[in-house]
């Protein structure tokens, strides 16, 4: 099946991977290859680019792909070695490398297409049996894209001003958790909501999601789900020392205070799975980040189908 012409020139897209897991190896070599025959397809002056980090490039030993794909620094502006954006990025893994892939990404407004060679793959949809039939509606241009609000922390200090340096990625897509540490006994979470006092949470710990980040850590602690296109936050206390204390869901252009006690002067914070501790001398502060990150779904994958599939809703 040949491709509708989109683009008038050059196609670039960027693959993320884990270069630990076979599986996702194998699928990383089945796109490039993929690619290196839909190439051939496009007239003189149309052409398909692909670029791979250096790491998963070495680790494909690319030799038998003279010069293709390019290496990709991901720390630059959007732009790649020929001068021009990239157009997608492929996220092939599970939900992890998709969360690593919108961490590296950041704000360069790059869409994501997740392939799932994981498990419950709500991030990444595709699954790799329909990886060609899925490909091929990507070049012809044949996909829409949703766009998944973020949240963002900002680390100050008592007197109110930002701490740099604590946090590498302070992003998330999914969730913000503030967690105890180690075998340390329960937190007391101080939260204020758009300045005023809310509740002080006694608590394991307390995660923030956005509606993407509802079928992760936040489903398995009990709290709702949400569609990714809603507008909300959820904030869901992980074993509160109290039955009266649910989960609640707030609109997402309100902005958090957390100061955190504990015994042990410290805590742990956790940035879509990225964690580190934190002492107890510091407040944090959450608010939605100021951009979005651009996902592309293809075909009849949605939300519903996901609920239907992965969690065996209807069965």
């Amino acid at each position: 099946m040949q491709p509708k012409l989109v683009y008038c020139g050059l196609m670039t897209i960027a693959i993320f991977g884990n270069t630990m897991k076979s599986d996702t190896l194998r699928e990383v070599r089945h796109i490039l290859e993929f690619f290196a025959n839909q190439r051939n397809l496009f007239p003189t002056g149309q052409e398909i680019h692909v670029l791979l980090s250096q790491e998963l490039r070495q680790e494909l030993e690319l030799r038998e792909y003279p010069g293709f794909p390019e290496n990709w620094d991901s720390d630059k502006q959007p732009e790649n070695v020929y001068g021009e954006p990239i157009d997608f990025a492929l996220s092939v893994g599970g939900d992890g490398t998709f969360l690593t892939s919108a961490a590296t990404i950041g704000n360069k407004n790059i869409p994501i297409l997740g392939v799932n060679c994981g498990h419950l793959g709500f991030l990444a949809e595709v699954q790799t049996q329909e990886l060609n039939y899925i490909l091929h509606k990507l070049l012809e241009g044949e996909y829409t894209i949703e766009q998944r609000s973020l949240l963002a922390l900002t680390i100050l200090d008592k007197e109110g001003s930002k701490r740099e340096g604590l946090v590498m990625a302070p992003n998330a897509l999914n969730e913000i958790a503030i967690l105890k540490e180690g075998l340390s006994s329960m937190l007391q979470i101080e939260l204020k909501v758009n300045g005023e006092y809310l509740h002080t949470y006694n608590s394991d710990g307390l995660v923030i999601a956005t509606p993407t980040g509802s079928t992760a850590y936040n489903l398995s602690i009990g709290g709702p789900l949400m569609a990714p296109q809603s507008r909300g936050i959820i904030l869901t206390p992980i074993a509160p020392h109290s039955l009266t204390v649910k989960p609640l869901v707030v609109p997402d252009d309100w902005k958090f205070d957390i100061r955190v006690s504990s015994r042990y002067d410290a805590f742990m914070v956790s940035v879509d799975g990225r964690s580190q501790s934190l002492s107890t001398d510091v407040n944090l502060h959450i608010e939605r980040a100021p951009y979005t990150v651009k996902v592309v779904q293809i075909g009849d994958n949605s939300f519903l189908k996901s609920l239907r599939n992965k969690l065996n809703w209807g069965k």
